[in-house]
């Protein structure tokens, strides 16, 4: 069975490399995305790409090369850098992430909310890349399973 392509999309440090390394099966440490890094199923985009709207045409293209558009909410944050409903404007399958339950200040269901007013296709899952609980979970729901 072939994966499906994804593409990871949040806020700078929201986890987007470490989650995807963690679908991989690979640890260790991460350094900061600079560019768009593809692999045969995933695309990584740098978080300036949501929180400057002069990048979203940037993102909108790439997302054609992709069959499921993931948006990643860091449950140690405050606020979104997520506009309301910008998952609609991607004409391909939409999933919401929250990374870092793990950590002592995570608020899941904060970030939960932020990544339901974006108007998302599918569902919001859960993840620790560090413990990998919710990992199974999303692989299923990515068709990674």
């Amino acid at each position: 069975m072939n994966k499906s392509r994804v593409m990871l999309v949040g806020a700078v440090g929201s986890g987007k490399t470490t989650l995807v390394r963690a679908l991989h099966g690979n640890s260790g440490s991460v350094t900061k995305t600079q560019a768009m890094e593809y692999t045969a199923n995933s695309i990584d985009t740098p978080g300036e790409f949501i929180e400057n709207p002069f990048f979203y045409r940037a993102l909108f293209a790439t997302s054609l090369e992709a069959e499921v558009i993931i948006f990643i909410q860091d449950a140690t944050r405050e606020k979104s850098v997520f506009p309301p409903g910008f998952a609609g404007a991607f004409s391909k399958r939409t999933i919401g992430v929250v990374t870092k339950i793990d950590h002592p200040t995570s608020n899941v269901e904060r970030a939960s909310r932020f990544l339901k007013s974006l108007g998302l296709s599918g569902p919001v899952t859960s993840v620790s890349a560090i413990t990998s609980e919710g990992l199974d979970e999303l692989k299923e729901v990515i068709n990674w399973a």
